[in-house]
C-alpha cells in the first residue's frame, strides 16, 4: 500500500505490525481411523451402491448424522455417536440404560467396507468414496456449492456460480458491470456514523469470470475505517491467477492497494477482518473528500488483470 499520508501515523503502523491472520476452517467430521487400519487416502471407485437400511444403521439417533469412530453402544446394543454421549446424560437414548464406553467395533468395520457417492453428486461430482474418506473429500470437493457472497444479510442461498450471479442480480439487485476496470464514487452525508454496515457490493464480469467488489465502513478496535476489497467467484486455486489494484485519493495525495482477490469460499467477514484490502482511516477519507469534511465523497478506481 502506497501511503504518502500514512508516514508516522501510529494507526497505520499498528496495522502493519498486525499482519494478516487467516484461520483455516477445520473439518470436525474427519475422524482418526488408525485403530481400524483404514487408509486415510483412497482412490475414487468407479461405482458403488449401499442400501438405505445399512445407512440407517450408521445414523446417530440423537443428531441424525453419520457416525464415525468411536461408535458407542449400550449393553442392549443400541448405538450412538461419541459426540452425543454427553447430550443424553450418559444414558442410552433408546432404552435409557446407562452408557459405558463400549465401542461397537462390528458397526465400525461394516462402515469400513462401504463405498458411497459424494453428497454433491447433484452438483456434478461422480466420485465414489470409502465411508471414512468421504467426509474429507466432501470438505475439499471442487463441486461443493458456494454460499451467497452478499454481505450484510443472513442470506442462506447456495449454488453454482451462474445460479449465484442470477440470484445477486434478481434478489439482491446488485449492480452488474462488464469490464476489467472501474471507477466508483461513494457518498455519505453523515460519515461519523459507522455501524459495521456494508455499503455496496458490485459484480464485475471480466476474463469470463465474476468478481465481487466490496466497500464497507467498520471499526478496527475503536478506530472507524473504510475498506474496499475484491473477491473471486470461484475457488482459491483459480483466484490466484488474477490480481487487482485499488486507488483512492484527493488533495494531491493517494492510497494504492494491490493484491490477489480472495475466493468467495472465504466469507466476507473473514476477508474484512484480515484487513486484506484497501483500508482508509476516516480522517484521511474526509481529507480526500475535501470541502468542510462533513460529507464523505470518495472515488475508488481499480482494475483487474490476469497473471501470465
Amino acid at each position: 500500500m502506497d501511503t504518502s499520508m500514512a508516514s508516522g501515523n501510529p494507526f497505520f503502523d499498528d496495522l502493519q505490525n498486525k499482519g494478516e491472520a487467516i484461520d483455516h476452517p477445520q473439518n470436525e467430521d474427519i475422524m482418526d481411523c488408525e485403530s481400524l487400519n483404514i487408509p486415510s487416502q483412497a482412490a475414487v471407485k468407479p461405482n458403488g451402491t449401499v442400501s438405505s437400511s445399512v445407512l440407517e444403521l450408521l445414523e446417530c439417533p440423537v443428531c441424525c448424522n453419520s457416525m464415525y469412530p468411536p461408535i458407542l453402544q449400550c449393553l442392549n446394543g443400541h448405538t450412538l455417536c461419541s459426540g452425543c454421549k454427553p447430550k443424553v446424560d450418559n444414558r442410552c437414548p433408546t432404552c435409557r440404560h446407562e452408557l459405558g464406553n463400549i465401542r461397537c467395533l462390528a458397526l465400525e468395520k461394516l462402515a469400513a467396507s462401504l463405498e458411497l457417492p459424494c453428497k454433491y453428486q447433484s452438483f456434478g461430482c461422480n466420485g465414489i468414496y470409502p465411508y471414512y474418506s468421504k467426509p474429507k473429500h466432501e470438505y475439499q470437493c471442487s463441486y461443493r456449492p458456494y454460499g451467497c457472497p452478499y454481505a450484510g444479510s443472513e442470506c442462506t442461498v447456495i449454488g453454482d456460480i451462474p445460479h449465484l450471479v442470477a440470484h445477486l442480480k434478481d434478489d439482491h439487485k446488485v449492480d452488474m458491470h462488464n469490464g476489467c476496470s472501474f471507477n466508483h464514487r461513494y457518498v455519505k452525508s453523515n460519515p461519523h456514523e459507522v455501524e459495521n454496515a456494508t455499503w455496496m457490493l458490485t459484480v464485475f464480469s471480466c476474463f469470463g469470470q465474476y468478481f465481487c467488489l466490496h466497500f464497507e465502513a467498520f471499526h478496527i478496535g475503536l478506530a472507524p475505517v473504510y475498506i474496499a476489497f475484491l473477491r473471486f467467484m470461484g475457488d482459491n486455486n483459480e483466484a490466484k491467477n488474477y490480481s487487482y489494484s485499488l486507488e483512492v485519493g484527493g488533495n494531491g495525495r493517494k492510497l494504492i492497494w494491490q493484491g490477489v482477490p480472495r475466493s468467495i469460499r472465504d466469507s466476507h467477514r473473514k476477508v474484512r477482518d484480515s484487513f486484506d484490502g484497501l483500508i482508509i482511516q476516516r480522517n484521511m477519507a474526509l481529507f480526500f473528500s475535501g470541502g468542510d469534511r462533513k460529507e464523505l465523497k470518495l472515488r475508488v478506481t481499480g482494475r483487474i488483470w490476469k497473471e501470465q
